[in-house]
């Protein structure tokens, strides 16, 4: 081996092979050989050459919640939380009091409660886990080992993608709900809610396709116009109820009449009623998955960012705390203000409360001013959540080869979820109500979970008072999940199609890219490079392939004897034994690291994965890059039964490990000459 190659590494440090093989090392004697890492370029159309630009960079994406190139304080990027958070008060007070009736106020002020007491907390010490923006499912993947906490994932998956799906077609059919009933608008568009709606949700993936840039001075405009112009709508309706104040004397009458007149069941009508308005907890997840965004003024590169933490903490806090302000004046002003009916299907301010008191006490001209505003932040907010569905997907499912390689790039998954959002939107015939129970299903799982998953972090540092306090929380939100589901089962079926089809086209994923190439890099330290170094200078690179067992000299003597006299090992060769040491099976993309080590006066490579077979052909491909040399390698048969092997390959990462081998080695290097060599005795 060149001198230079080793200098490279420093004499002691590790090579990352990848690297190399792509020319990026600076090392003076590359050679013409492909990149293993790398996925193989195919021969592309024009079409599929523009749809899969930017395949190879998983997880990233275009949208307002990717990796931050400039941070900012944490008040503006409150506001990208804030387009999804803020802009529910589009719909937010009239499906509540569509669902509660006058019973609205006090069920609101039962979810602010719940809101300051129980997520808030929750979301302050995921904030504090996660603070890479991964959200609360990266806490549970850590937390839970192996295939559960893989499937557990996908599930949670499933949930998510409701949750955002729903959230683009509901802001969608709200904002044309805006748009349709503005006394301005031609009467001919006032049935058209539904060609409305379907524009702006193919407007929102045409801008996705052609590429939407991070926008954070956009959310804050759109945050700060809409914020003050509820703040001065509701101010207005409030001078007109201490005009009145008859207004409050009748409601509490209607109040009590609708409850039989107990004080008592009105507090418990409104406990069993307020999961309806669960709509008004959406803004959590948002907001942690925005931490990167926030400035961590003195955070040292690849620590843990103390500032960004307590940053993201308080955007979390007055994000709430803001948002539980208007929650409660908007609900009490449009349950004084707007007679019950106007709420009903077809009434005037049925998906649009607030727009209605514009219109009502402040004119056409605030009022048009009002829709426009609350227009562009539902547009927005979808927009926000598409960014969501961007990030999370190439994130896990790539990651755990269950989606297929174009799950990579932008431009495909835009498609898709597009289709996905016209779908539910024909489905539900863009009605605002409809989708009220599957947002809110979507929103209360990502919460329960995160609760769990604060609890089960506080069990495991041994902190009985948090986990007790978080184990409260996490009851009282999957209790709001199950009534929530009970009253409203359509999310809940919503959120199952999801996650069947996360679960089938992982599945089935995971089966075609069996036998991929699966490391996204290779780094063998110093001992393995001197290895290699003498097995280059023969020409020859015999390998052994052995099963770690107890470690002592007779294992190595036997293994080398039997292997010697079965696969007729030229006497003259030296062997070099390739052991892989199991680890979670459930990974499918790893970085390996390749150690070196003299054992009992054998060489033995060493290498952890969770997948034995797909490892030893990476390696050996590998070999041949750096070296040169043509390796070759040399197995057992594996015993039992070829079905039960196969399962156990596929779940395992184990079963019959030669001939998967050779097959990843065969789809992975086409020309013969250059294919490591398996023989299996």
């Amino acid at each position: 081996m060149d001198d230079a190659r080793a200098a490279a590494t420093g004499g002691t440090g590790p090579l990352d092979l990848c690297a190399w093989a792509a020319g990026d090392a600076g090392l003076p004697d590359q050679r013409a050989v492909p990149d293993v890492c790398a996925a193989p370029q195919q021969r592309r159309g024009r079409f599929s050459r523009w749809a899969l630009q930017g395949a190879e960079e998983a997880g990233r994406h275009q949208g307002p919640h990717g990796r931050a190139e400039q941070t900012h304080s944490w008040l503006r990027v409150m506001c990208l939380t804030g387009v999804d958070y803020f802009s529910t008060l589009g719909y937010q007070p009239a499906i509540a009091a569509l669902a509660a009736g006058f019973v609205s106020p006090i069920a609101t002020l039962v979810l602010i409660a719940l809101t300051l007491l129980g997520a808030l907390p929750v979301y302050r010490r995921v904030a504090s886990e996660s603070f890479k923006g991964e959200g609360s499912i990266a806490m549970l993947e850590r937390l839970l080992p192996w295939w559960s906490g893989k499937l557990f994932v996908l599930v949670l998956l499933g949930f998510a993608a409701t949750d955002f799906i729903i959230t683009i077609t509901l802001s969608a059919a709200d904002a044309a709900a805006h748009a349709v009933e503005n006394p301005l608008m031609p009467a001919a568009l006032h049935e058209a809610q539904v060609p409305l709606t379907l524009l702006l949700v193919v407007l929102l993936g045409a801008v996705f396709l052609r590429g939407f840039r991070e926008a954070i001075g956009i959310a804050v405009v759109l945050v700060a116009v809409y914020l003050a112009l509820n703040a001065v709508v509701i101010v207005t309706a409030f001078v007109h109820v201490f005009q009145h104040p008859a207004l409050f004397s009748d409601w509490g009458a209607a109040l009590l009449r609708q409850n039989g007149g107990s004080p008592l069941l009105v507090v418990g009508v409104a406990l069993l009623v307020f999961p309806k308005l669960a709509l008004g907890l959406s803004g959590f997840e948002t907001g942690v998955t925005v931490i990167p965004q926030i400035h961590g003024r003195g955070d040292e590169p690849g620590g843990r960012p103390e500032a960004r933490i307590r940053g993201a903490k308080r955007l979390l806090t007055t994000a709430a705390i803001t948002m539980s302000v208007f929650l409660l004046t908007s609900s009490l002003a449009t349950t004084l203000l707007i007679p019950q009916r106007e709420f009903q299907p077809g009434g005037a301010a049925n998906g649009r409360a607030l727009a209605y008191l514009a219109h009502e006490y402040l004119g056409p001209v605030v009022g048009t001013a009002y829709d426009l505003s609350t227009i562009a932040i539902l547009w927005f907010a979808g927009a926000s959540a598409m960014a969501g569905l961007l990030n999370i997907v190439p994130r896990y499912l790539p990651r755990y080869g269950m989606a297929p390689t174009w799950a990579r790039a932008v431009r495909p998954l835009v498609i898709v979820f597009t289709l996905i959002a016209i779908g539910i939107t024909l489905a539900f015939d863009a009605n605002v109500d409809a989708q009220g129970g599957a947002y809110a299903t979507g929103v209360l799982v990502l919460i329960t979970s995160a609760s769990v998953a604060v609890t089960l972090a506080a069990r495991r540092k041994h902190q009985p008072k948090r986990m007790i306090g978080f184990g409260v929380i996490s009851l009282v939100f999957a209790y709001t999940t199950v009534t929530n589901v009970i009253e409203r089962p359509d999310g809940l079926r919503i959120g199952a199609l999801f996650i069947v089809g996360i679960l089938l086209v992982s599945f089935v994923s995971r089966l075609r890219r069996s036998f991929e190439v699966r490391a996204t890099s290779v780094t063998f330290d110093a001992t393995a490079l001197g290895f290699l170094q003498e097995a280059e200078e023969f020409g020859e690179v015999h390998l052994v392939a052995n099963e770690p067992g107890p470690g002592d000299a007779a294992e190595y003597r036997t293994k080398a004897r039997t292997e010697r006299h079965d696969s007729h090992i030229p006497g003259r060769a030296a062997i070099t034994f390739l052991e892989v040491r199991k680890t979670d099976s459930s990974d499918f993309e790893e970085d390996l690291v390749v150690r070196g080590e003299v054992r009992h006066g054998f060489r033995v490579l060493k290498v952890d994965s969770g997948n034995v077979p797909n490892t030893i052909a990476t390696v050996l491909l590998q070999i041949r890059n750096l070296t040169g040399v043509v390796p070759e390698i040399y197995f057992e048969w594996t015993e039992g039964n070829p079905i039960s092997n196969m399962v156990r390959f596929l779940i395992a990462g184990e079963g019959e490990v030669a001939p998967v081998a050779r097959e990843v080695l065969r789809e992975s290097e086409p020309d013969v000459r250059r294919r490591p060599v398996v023989h299996v005795s």
